[in-house]
């Protein structure tokens, strides 16, 4: 947190003039002429996208619309950095350099929104497994208006001076692709940002309403895998081997006092064992049980505690269980892993009064986080990059809906719901406003 605050004050000095005097804020033709760019591109983007999702590492088709829309708004355009990743570049003069991101993929469900544009679509995962794909979390509506942002940035190239670059990011659902993108030279092979910043369209979120707020914003996630080495036997003669079965009960139950009774009250934390498999028929004592867990955190000193305590309590179960030591449990961290996402404190600021000063105070929705999600936007912003960044919210729901639900109608679909859906014009024409807004703001021409 120390070094985010020293971010937050060299970027001051970047930002040093108030809001008011710089007097940045778009043209107000601006949500006219985006909501033109809507009814003539954007929403048949926005549906092609929908209708023809993609599974993460597996962005191809999607990946090359995008691209080929960046360069039509004149971009300087690279495609596969990071596996199916796509960097645009605009340089516009002498100025700071500002990126903004949008991830793209899709998730493995059966789409059963009701819409007259639902996904149909299958793919083959990385895993070598047909599955069937929909936008679930939309992903769609963040790319339609990242293209949208690409366009209305493009069209006022005399209201900001300096280096824009955008980023379509794969594999966000299964939290890789920002990594692969720096691995792959974002940020060498590349200008490297000065600010870097992104949204979410939010099911939880009215429409017209955005969210953000400063410091935490997402929590750090890590998939660990533990396989338990048993000695299979005769279900009646249990004596003769080594149940993981009862191995892994052991340590799931175990697992709860990390939490409970490791970390301290006020310190975020969760440790989910979602998935349990082993043996195959009543009467056998399998050799092997697998667990799939999810650890969150809020910061770094818990996340080490919580994968420290999770191998700890499996490794010693199996001891407790007479294992040797060559057949202990083995504990695997995978790399769909991100650390904690954080926005910056003064870059916050200045985005909020930016949105506040175009969309008024109104604008801002601001629940309290009821949840431990996770976001790998982090990798782009993490203290080792320097670079600080800002995420935010979009409200993709229309209010009448979240009114009926609490009348006893049905609930509002959440993420990763077979029924998930946002209303996408309000969803991508916000969107594309505020990420606009904030980049004109940015890349204002100094005095």
């Amino acid at each position: 947190m120390k070094h985010l605050l020293a971010l937050a004050a060299t970027t001051a000095l970047i930002w040093s003039a108030p809001v008011a005097a710089q007097n940045s804020s778009p043209s107000p033709d601006l949500a006219a002429a985006i909501a033109a760019d809507y009814d003539n591109v954007l929403q048949a983007l926005f549906i092609d996208f929908h209708k023809n999702p993609e599974l993460s590492y597996k962005e191809v088709r999607t990946a090359g619309i995008i691209a080929g829309k960046w360069r039509e708004a004149g971009f300087t355009v690279t495609e596969k950095v990071g596996g199916t990743g796509v960097v645009a570049v605009m340089e516009n003069g002498e100025g700071p350099t500002l990126m903004l991101r949008a991830d793209m993929d899709g998730l493995p469900l059966v789409e059963d929104s009701g819409l007259d544009y639902m996904s149909t679509a299958r793919q083959v995962s990385i895993d070598g497994e047909e599955k069937p794909v929909m936008h679930a979390c939309g992903h769609d509506v963040h790319i339609t208006s990242l293209i949208g942002t690409a366009r209305q940035m493009a069209a006022r190239k005399d209201q900001w001076s300096g280096t824009l670059v955008l980023i379509a990011q794969p594999a966000e659902e299964r939290i890789g692709g920002a990594r692969l993108m720096m691995e792959d030279g974002l940020y060498s092979r590349f200008p490297k940002p000065d600010f870097a910043m992104a949204f979410h369209v939010s099911a939880d979120t009215p429409t017209g309403k955005l969210a953000l707020g400063k410091g935490i914003n997402y929590s750090s996630s890590d998939s660990v895998d533990i396989v338990i080495h048993g000695v299979g036997a005769h279900g009646a003669s249990p004596h003769r081997g080594k149940d993981p079965i009862v191995m892994g009960a052991e340590i799931i139950m175990a697992l709860q006092t990390i939490v409970s009774r490791e970390i301290a009250p006020l310190k975020p934390a969760v440790v989910t064992v979602g998935s349990f498999h082993s043996g195959f028929k009543h009467n056998i004592i399998s050799d092997k049980a697998v667990m799939q867990l999810t650890v969150r955190s809020d910061d770094a000193e818990t996340r080490a505690k919580l994968l420290e305590g999770i191998k700890r309590i499996a490794t010693n179960v199996g001891r407790m269980n007479g294992l040797p030591e060559d057949r202990l449990p083995d504990v695997l961290v995978s790399r769909e892993s991100t650390p904690a996402t954080y926005n910056d404190a003064e870059l916050t600021e200045r985005v909020k009064g930016v949105f506040a000063a175009r969309f008024g105070d109104d604008v801002f929705d601001n629940k309290p986080r009821e949840g431990m999600g996770a976001e790998d936007f982090a990798y782009f912003v993490a203290p080792n990059t320097d670079v600080p960044g800002v995420y935010f919210a979009v409200g993709g729901t229309p209010q009448a809906d979240f009114d009926r639900a609490a009348a006893g109608g049905p609930p509002v679909p959440s993420h990763h719901s077979p029924f998930f859906k946002v209303a996408p014009r309000e969803s991508v024409t916000l969107g594309t406003e505020a990420m606009t807004a904030a980049a004109l703001d940015y890349l204002s021409p100094q005095d």
